[in-house]
């Protein structure tokens, strides 16, 4: 964990893409990157620009005119937007270095998969192609890269470690001190309290420490976390879920459109319709939920303190159009988290004043750039 600066306040946002990045590259092209390697570097700055709201709307607004203003379609085709283009370059040189020592019929990677694939249809599918090889590997590193590492940034500062930052529920109800109420799109982070009470559950350390206290039980002994772990360790999974939950990252989903005329509730949808699905109403929707606007990890907690998911948690989604990363972003979330958690302590620097929770919003939603500092813990 180089990336870090021990004791040092750093900025997380700086950080935590490389991780989720390397995780991507290693699946596409058999290759992970040194933190401080230039090429990396600048690869997920680049991801990180073009999904924010300048970038994301001048490439939405020209696939809307395209489809609309049919004498301009050409035109804008043809218009190279500048951080898309160097992707393309840096993603071809990744995909040309990979097919240097490729062996058909004995596949790496991703890359070396799809190759295979093409050259068993070369005259059938027009699926298979150069330029299809380059845009899925675009779009797999942006949906697997940017999605994953701002839940992360979203998990770190909210059960993180600030004396003010505390969450307690007596008889079903949260109790707040020092009249503190954070706010996230509407969404409340109520201050706890640290007395105890015979009517009701306490919580009386951070959701950090919590986790952690999990992480240490569930782990003795054990070099590294697994993911079968997760069965083991209910609190985190409601610490990761929450996050998700709270975090929203894809608040509008992907665009779909409707390949037939479709009747729904009593409603004519025409074929050819854009759907946009309204994720976020189902994240935050009252009756759902216990606490569908406060960060509370108990919303994913029975009574007797197991893990369980409501059905309306779908950040990823629902239906045949389900995210494909899913199971692999699931994945990453919990160890990677488990893995911060049980190594350090992160710690939000007293000089820092409250979290800022105002979101930033471009392809996806992201967490203002925050710093924290990193302690190693002793966990013997």
């Amino acid at each position: 964990m180089s990336l870090f600066s021990f004791r040092q306040s750093c900025e997380c946002s700086g950080h935590v893409p490389h991780m989720a990045s390397n995780i991507i590259c290693l699946l596409l092209f058999g290759k992970r990157f040194g933190y401080q390697d230039d090429f990396i570097k600048t690869y997920v700055y680049n991801f990180t620009e073009i999904n924010k709201p300048r970038e994301w709307t001048l490439g939405l607004f020209c696939m809307i005119v395209s489809t609309v203003v049919s004498p301009l379609t050409t035109a804008i085709q043809q218009r190279p937007l500048p951080l898309m283009e160097k992707l393309k370059n840096m993603t071809s040189s990744l995909i040309k270095e990979q097919m240097k020592t490729r062996v058909t019929g004995q596949p790496r990677n991703y890359v070396d998969c799809f190759l295979d694939e093409m050259d068993k249809r070369a005259d059938e599918s027009k699926h298979f192609s150069s330029e299809e090889l380059l845009m899925s590997c675009l779009n797999l590193h942006s949906a697997g890269t940017d999605t994953t590492s701002n839940t992360l940034l979203h998990c770190l500062p909210l059960p993180h470690d600030h004396p003010h930052i505390q969450w307690r529920h007596i008889q079903g109800k949260v109790l707040t001190s020092r009249g503190k109420v954070l706010t996230s799109r509407g969404k409340v982070l109520t201050s706890g309290v640290r007395s105890s009470h015979p009517g009701g559950s306490l919580l009386n350390v951070s959701s950090s420490e919590r986790c952690q206290q999990e992480i240490d039980r569930v782990l003795q002994g054990k070099d590294s976390v697994t993911y079968d772990d997760r069965h083991n360790m209910p609190y985190v999974q409601a610490v990761v879920h929450e996050s998700q939950r709270m975090a929203d990252t894809v608040p509008l989903s992907v665009v779909h459109c409707t390949t037939r005329d479709t009747q729904l509730t009593g409603y004519s949808i025409p074929k050819g319709t854009i759907i946009i699905p309204n994720l976020s109403s189902a994240l935050s929707e009252e009756g759902q939920w216990k606490f569908p606007h406060q960060f509370n990890p108990e919303n994913f907690l029975s009574r007797e303190g197991e893990f369980v998911k409501p059905d309306a948690f779908l950040p990823f989604s629902a239906g045949p159009r389900v995210c494909m990363g899913e199971g692999l972003a699931r994945m990453e979330l919990f160890l990677i988290l488990v893995t911060l958690l049980r190594k350090f302590r992160f710690i939000w620097p007293e000089d820092a004043g409250e979290p800022d929770y105002e979101l930033v919003f471009g392809a996806t939603v992201t967490p203002k750039p925050y710093n924290m500092k990193v302690e190693m813990r002793d966990t013997q």
